[in-house]
C-alpha cells in the first residue's frame, strides 16, 4: 500500500461534500430528515459529518506528522501551533465577514474551522509531548472520562441538558453570551471552547488509527482486520457508555466521540477494501478533488453563501432564495427541490477545489 491512501483522501473529501450540502440546502424549511441534525440527544446522518472529518483529521495527521519525528521538539510544535492559530483566525474571520455589518463585541467566537484548529493544535501538541503511545492512549481516555465527569458533577439539574450543562456556563463566564452562538433559541455554543476538549480525544483517536494503517500498510487484510475489531468495539463502548452519557453532538459527549469514531472506522475499513484493494477507483474521482483541499473547499462555501446574502439582492430576496423560489422548489417536492439546489451548489464549489486539482495545488490552512 502506497504512502498515500486513496481511501483516506476519498473520505476527507465526502465528508467535506456532504458538510456543503447539509449547511446550504434551498429552504431551511424544507429539508429531509435525514439531512438535519438531531434535536438535542441523539445521532442523525448529518450528526456524523463533521465528528468524521475530525476523525480524518487524526488519521491524516499520523502520516503528515512522519517527516518531523527527527526535528526538535519545539520547531514541530511551533508548526502545530502556527497551523491551528491560522484555522482558527480563518474561521474567524468568515464570522465577521464582510465586516461591517457587525462590530467584534458581539461576533461569534466558535465555529467548525475554530474547533478543527483548536482540536488540531491540541492533540499535536500532545502526540509531540507524549512520545510513548501507551501514555498517548491513556491520555486521550482521561480526557473522555474527565470530560464525563466534569459534566455529571459540575452540572446543574439534569448536566446534560441545554439548560444545566456545564459546558455551556464555562463559555458563558469566559466569553459572554454575545460571542456565543444563539441558533438554540438561547446563547449557547456546540462548537464552543470546553467541548473542544473531546475534540482533542477524537482527533487523536483518528490519530492512532492512522498509525494502525501506516504500520500494517504492507499487509492490507490485517489492517482491515484490526479496523473491523477497533471499530466494533468503539461502536459497542459508545453504545453502552450512551446509557448513562447520552450521544449528544452540540455538547460532544465523549459516547458520542467513540460511537462515530467507531463508524468511521466502518467507513474507512470499506473504503480501503473498494480503493486500495479492489481498485476500483473511477467512481471516486469527485471525492478525491475534495479531498485533497477539503478546508478551502469548506472556506469558500461558507464566503459565497455569505456574498450571495450581503450582496446579491434580488427585490426582497437574494440570489440563493431566489433560486429556490423560482426553480427547483417545483422539481418534485420542496424537500426535493431544496436539496437538489444544495447538490448544486456543492457542484459549484466543487469546480473551484477541481481547478486546484488539474494544477496539482493543496492550499492548506
Amino acid at each position: 500500500m502506497e504512502k498515500r491512501i486513496l481511501a483516506i483522501d476519498v473520505l476527507r473529501g465526502l465528508t467535506i461534500a456532504f458538510m456543503i450540502i447539509v449547511n446550504t440546502p434551498g429552504s431551511w424549511s424544507h429539508v429531509f430528515p435525514p439531512l438535519l441534525h438531531a434535536e438535542w440527544h441523539g445521532c442523525t446522518p448529518t450528526d456524523l459529518v463533521f465528528p468524521f472529518f475530525l476523525f480524518i483529521v487524526g488519521v491524516s495527521m499520523a502520516f503528515s506528522f512522519l517527516k518531523y519525528e527527527d526535528s526538535q521538539r519545539s520547531i514541530w510544535a511551533k508548526k502545530v501551533i502556527k497551523r491551528g492559530l491560522l484555522i482558527f483566525v480563518v474561521g474567524l474571520a468568515l464570522n465577521w465577514f464582510p465586516f461591517y455589518h457587525k462590530s467584534f463585541s458581539d461576533l461569534r467566537l466558535f465555529g467548525v474551522l475554530q474547533r478543527i484548529g483548536i482540536s488540531f493544535a491540541g492533540a499535536g501538541l500532545l502526540i509531540i509531548g507524549i512520545r510513548n503511545q501507551k501514555y498517548l492512549k491513556g491520555t486521550t481516555l482521561a480526557i473522555l472520562i474527565a470530560y464525563w465527569l466534569l459534566l455529571l458533577i459540575f452540572g446543574q439539574g439534569d448536566p446534560y441538558s441545554l439548560e444545566g450543562n456545564l459546558s455551556n456556563r464555562i463559555d458563558l463566564f469566559l466569553f459572554g453570551e454575545q460571542h456565543l452562538y444563539k441558533g438554540f433559541g438561547r446563547a449557547f455554543d456546540p462548537e464552543g471552547l470546553f467541548s473542544s476538549l473531546p475534540g482533542i480525544a477524537h482527533v487523536l483517536i483518528g490519530y492512532f488509527i492512522g498509525k494502525l494503517i501506516y504500520d500494517y500498510r504492507k499487509d492490507k487484510y490485517e489492517i482491515l482486520k484490526r479496523l473491523l475489531a477497533f471499530g466494533l468495539i468503539l461502536i459497542g463502548t459508545g453504545q453502552l457508555w450512551d446509557l448513562i452519557l447520552p450521544i449528544n453532538k452540540p455538547l460532544w459527549t465523549s459516547s458520542y466521540v467513540l460511537y462515530t469514531c467507531g463508524l468511521a472506522c466502518m467507513v474507512l475499513l470499506s473504503l480501503i477494501a473498494i480503493l486500495d484493494i479492489k481498485k476500483w477507483t473511477k467512481w471516486a474521482y469527485p471525492f478525491r478533488v475534495f479531498g485533497l483541499n477539503p478546508l478551502i473547499s469548506y472556506v469558500l462555501s461558507v464566503l459565497f453563501i455569505k456574498i450571495n446574502i450581503y450582496f446579491i439582492n434580488i427585490g426582497d430576496s437574494n440570489l440563493y432564495n431566489y433560486l429556490y423560489a423560482s426553480f427547483y422548489k417545483s422539481i418534485g417536492s420542496p424537500e426535493l427541490g431544496s436539496f437538489l439546489q444544495a447538490l448544486s451548489f456543492s457542484a459549484f464549489i466543487w469546480f473551484f477545489a477541481w481547478l486546484l486539482y488539474r494544477k496539482n495545488r493543496i492550499i492548506k490552512l
